[in-house]
């Protein structure tokens, strides 16, 4: 029998068991977070781009640093892919990392952290100085039930920054996106520095300015008694906001103007954010993450300025076994800003893959085979979306991103959307396939 399945996520019982885990996994390694700087990252979108930019700019400054992401995990000079589809692992795997990087004397961590984590109280006592949220929309409903609860769990741990134990010389920081409805719940906490971004005047760091061409994107942001002029080659607008995040930290951390400048102009991509695949069908190939609403439609908008008159062809998925309510608004969005739509399977856990498919279909508003189809194997929705694909078609895979497995009904199976694409790409120009 699988109590999993039985037990509700929020059961007391439940919660208590994680919390217990919590604490004895803190006594066994000897509460190893008090030993160095601990950064938290939590929102709906962007946490993984931003742990490993900030992560990486660290090291290349010969900064020894711990992270944890859902995609990758970093132990100093050492980076290997997050085989356990966690945001957060549980509460024994994160201290004996903590642990290890404690024994290696590396002094920062910086732990990616999902609600669903928060509420089980798996990060009991990671004694954080640096919290940073970029925005709240709707994901892991299966859970919370409402928003309401969704923004207070997030809250939480805003509200324990100041309670948990000082370190030396460290101030108990927090960043803040300030395009939220909630965000002045976050700005009323206590905190030693409190640093807002976005565009408008409630913030102390302000987006201004922002210029989008082919080749590059610039943008000023406005800091009190200073204008940062930030030139990168990122191009998307979508990435003033997602750099202002990372921005926001090294400003906070009393980084130079003119060394920020630099850092900003030196990084030419975001990992998993619309990295472009490069081929030789005159095909312009997308892979993003887009697994909420708020992120589909902010990928899709954006290319949407750039199709000119070119179709954009979108292979996406249906959620397996949480939040379902997302389903036809992210395939409702799907069909108003793509003009072909490919239906196809993601992780599908204890879901049918077809069941899942059912449940989307009320969000598409066309009927099959005019201009959507729906191809459960998703090998092959991608290898039909190239196949099919004309001279300049814009062609987004939506939602596993860098993920290097997938969990089928048939068990898990190795998987990774940019591998998959290369190898049909690869069997187009030997004309192993016929287009």
């Amino acid at each position: 029998m699988n109590f999993k399945k039985i037990i509700a996520l929020d059961n007391p019982l439940r919660l208590l068991y994680h919390k217990t885990r919590a604490i004895l996994a803190n006594v066994y390694y000897g509460f190893p977070s008090s030993w160095m700087k601990i950064i938290w990252i939590t929102w709906t979108n962007w946490k993984t781009s931003t742990c490993n930019i900030i992560a990486k700019w660290l090291i290349e400054n010969w900064e020894k640093v711990f992270m944890f992401s859902t995609v990758n995990i970093i132990m100093w000079d050492k980076e290997h892919t997050n085989d356990t589809k966690m945001t957060s692992p549980d509460a024994f795997s994160l201290q004996k990392l903590l642990k290890q990087a404690k024994s290696e004397w590396i002094k920062t961590a910086i732990i990616e952290t999902a609600s669903h984590w928060i509420k089980m109280n798996r990060v009991w006592w990671i004694n954080y100085d640096i919290v940073i949220l970029t925005n709240i929309t709707q994901d892991h409903l299966d859970l919370h039930k409402t928003m309401e609860d969704y923004v207070n769990t997030k809250l939480e741990i805003f509200k324990k920054l100041i309670t948990y134990k000082r370190k030396k010389w460290i101030r108990k920081t927090g960043i803040i996106n300030t395009d939220s409805e909630y965000h002045e719940l976050f700005e009323e906490e206590t905190y030693d520095s409190l640093y807002k971004y976005w565009k408008g005047n409630e913030s102390n760091i302000r987006i201004e300015d922002i210029k989008n061409t082919k080749a590059w994107l610039e943008f000023h942001l406005k800091v009190p008694g200073e204008n940062l002029k930030l030139k990168t080659s990122l191009r998307w607008e979508f990435n003033a906001y997602n750099v202002s995040a990372w921005v926001a930290y090294f400003i906070s951390e009393w980084i130079k103007k003119e060394k920020i400048e630099k850092i900003v102009e030196n990084i030419s991509w975001i990992p998993w954010r619309l990295e472009e695949v490069k081929n030789n069908e005159w095909l312009k190939i997308f892979i993003d993450y887009a697994h909420t609403p708020d992120a589909l439609e902010s990928v899709l908008n954006t290319i949407n300025k750039i199709k000119d008159n070119n179709k954009i062809t979108v292979v996406f998925w249906a959620t397996w076994d949480r939040d379902k309510s997302k389903r036809p608004i992210m395939w409702e969005i799907v069909s108003r800003l793509a003009d072909k739509v490919i239906l196809t399977q993601d992780d599908d856990y204890s879901e049918d893959t077809i069941t899942i498919i059912k449940d989307v279909l009320p969000g598409i508003n066309r009927k099959e085979w005019e201009d959507f189809w729906v191809i459960p194997d998703r090998k092959e929705a991608i290898r039909t979306a190239l196949l099919w694909a004309i001279e300049n078609e814009i062609i987004l895979i939506a939602w596993k991103w860098d993920e290097h497995s997938m969990i089928t009904n048939y068990g898990t199976i190795q998987w990774h959307d940019k591998t998959i694409a290369l190898e049909i790409l690869k069997a187009i120009d030997d004309n192993k396939i016929i287009k």
